[in-house]
């Protein structure tokens, strides 16, 4: 059996000290680059994986990043989830992922398991249920990517300009000429409301503050399914002629509700999605989305995380970051 690979091996072969291959291990800014790239590339070429236990034993810093999010079937997590994990590989760290079944709420056992493995911080992503609790309770350098329900010390945030990417969405519909325009709403927490109050703020500024009608949702297809119908069975004359959704998946529910009803997209009502996850660009679907920069986010999270453990003590930040609107089929003008 060959002989078992270690931080000593390595160090022969770099031609280095072991202490000098720890401080690669952890980042250590202390190391030349000439230095550095000699311990790489023999690590490379011994195919040495660190053991990430004896390190968290020893060090203080284990490289393992707790990530907490709410629901693994929303496109939307997926995108930013991926961008994340890549950005922080890049960093030289692991994650580790809790998550759960839409709405219902992580595991309270979730954060302290995540303590007892030694991760060196937690990210969330998206609208985690009771998550300001439970990040109060966990004491450990955060960033929360995609939703800004969170408020505290040293938590930094990064998440979509909500309100503009819906008054977005309203202008491009006002654009193609329509006035009935309606809003599918979702609960989801702030993000949710922002695009709410966007929606009425622009339908304010063109002066039709009477014309606005809301009809609100739950994370699931079939309740959004339900809330397009409500506004789509309305009498022909004050039947919207347009639908901005909440995100993604409510709009698709709403396209499906359209044509159950005999209704052609756009020809007779126009959708507009918010996230623009990879299903508004399918074929099929073609739906005119907001794109929130979902790897963006992700992206900036791992930046932010990085920033935060770097220097636990500074202030807190929030960045938004500025929407734009990715038009497909699903929008045109309205019905004569």
């Amino acid at each position: 059996m060959s002989e078992r690979v270690t931080i000593r091996t390595v160090a022969a072969r770099a031609g280095v000290s072991k202490s000098l291959v720890s401080l690669v291990l952890q980042g250590s800014p202390h190391v030349s680059p000439a230095k550095r790239g000699a311990v790489e590339q023999a690590m490379a070429e011994l195919d040495y994986r660190p053991n990430l236990l004896a390190r968290s034993l020893s060090g203080s810093r284990t490289g393992l990043v707790g990530v907490l999010l709410d629901d693994l079937r929303n496109p939307w997590f997926v995108d930013c989830l991926e961008a994340l994990r890549d950005a922080l590989h890049e960093q030289g760290r692991h994650t580790l992922l809790a998550a759960a079944g839409g709405g219902q709420g992580i595991d309270s056992a979730a954060v302290p398991s995540f303590r007892e493995l030694r991760v060196d911080g937690l990210v969330v992503v998206g609208t985690v249920p009771g998550a300001q609790d439970l990040l109060r309770a966990a004491r450990l350098p955060t960033v929360v990517a995609g939703n800004r329900d969170v408020d505290l010390p040293g938590v930094d945030v990064i998440a979509n300009d909500d309100l503009t990417g819906a008054q977005l969405a309203v202008q491009h519909l006002v654009d193609l000429g329509h006035r009935r325009i309606a809003h599918l709403a979702g609960r989801f927490g702030v993000a949710a409301d922002l695009r709410a109050q966007g929606y009425r703020a622009a339908m304010a500024d063109h002066g039709w503050g009477d014309l606005v009608r809301v009809e609100t949702a739950d994370a699931s297809e079939s309740s959004a399914y339900s809330a397009a119908v409500r506004l789509l069975d309305a009498d022909p004359d004050r039947r919207p002629t347009a639908i901005v959704a909440a995100n993604d998946l409510s709009a698709i529910a709403a396209q499906s509700a359209a044509l159950d009803r005999g209704l052609r997209v756009p020809d007779d009502v126009s959708i507009v999605g918010y996230d623009d996850t990879w299903l508004a660009s399918l074929r099929a679907v073609a739906l005119t989305s907001v794109d929130n920069a979902n790897a963006e986010v992700g992206r900036r999270a791992a930046a932010a995380f990085d920033a935060r453990i770097a220097d636990p003590d500074r202030p807190a930040t929030l960045e938004l970051l500025t929407p734009t609107l990715r038009v497909r089929g699903s929008t045109g003008i309205p019905p004569a």
